[in-house]
């Protein structure tokens, strides 16, 4: 976003941004229990409270230091915990708590992008028009980021899971048995820039269909 110095940015970047995570690890444990789980309930999780989702270091270390240094913004917050005995389908309802994640993303995406409208809408008449803007814009691309890295078929992203409960069961483990070194395949896909080559397309693409849809 141009124009606009670190502290402003900051302003208008942090309740979005702490939205997506928080709403992204609530759906995931909201799904959870609709499929026999109450696991992260329990816990206190299934709160929109940012508090009880940040990791100090996933969630405001790293995408600090990266925001700071002009790279890709990326970060994590503390998983919901899914006890999978308890789903009454484990594999099928193990892929579903996964893609309630990068789901609710989009409709937080959508949000967004009807926050922006209204403060076009406003325009001149508002001291909240251009702060809405630039925050309603940092909504849809932060969720949109999130969604499709998310997607990512690559353990322990949302898309590895999902994958795992497509795939029929040798290849399912195969795939499964990657999430040890998921983390490091990414940081060395991020790094080389072929992330950004994958995930890039279907982002700028998705955010077409989100301005069209809120009429921006």
């Amino acid at each position: 976003m141009p124009n606009l110095s670190l502290p402003q940015f900051f302003a208008v970047a942090l309740l979005p941004l702490l939205f997506a995570i928080t709403v992204h690890e609530v759906a995931h444990g909201w799904m959870a229990k609709q499929f026999g789980d109450p696991t992260a309930q329990r816990l206190g999780r299934l709160t929109l409270n940012p508090i009880k989702h940040i990791d100090p270091f996933g969630t405001i270390l790293v995408p600090g230091l990266l925001l700071i240094l002009g790279g890709f913004i990326f970060g994590w917050a503390k998983p919901v915990p899914v006890t999978w005995e308890n789903l009454r389908h484990p594999k099928r309802d193990m892929a579903i708590v996964a893609a309630a994640g990068p789901g609710s993303n989009f409709l937080m995406a959508l949000f967004w992008g009807l926050i922006a409208k209204i403060g076009l809408m406003l325009g001149a008449f508002s001291w909240a028009s251009v702060p809405m803007q630039y925050m309603g814009q940092f909504g849809i691309e932060i969720n949109i980021v999130l969604m499709v890295l998310n997607l990512f078929p690559l353990p322990p992203l949302d898309g590895g899971r999902v994958a795992v409960g497509l795939l029929p069961g040798p290849w399912a483990w195969r795939l499964a048995s990657l999430e040890q070194y998921g983390f490091f395949i990414l940081l060395a896909l991020m790094a080389t820039g072929i992330l950004g080559k994958i995930i890039g397309p279907p982002i700028h693409m998705i955010e077409r269909l989100v301005f069209f849809l809120v009429g921006l």
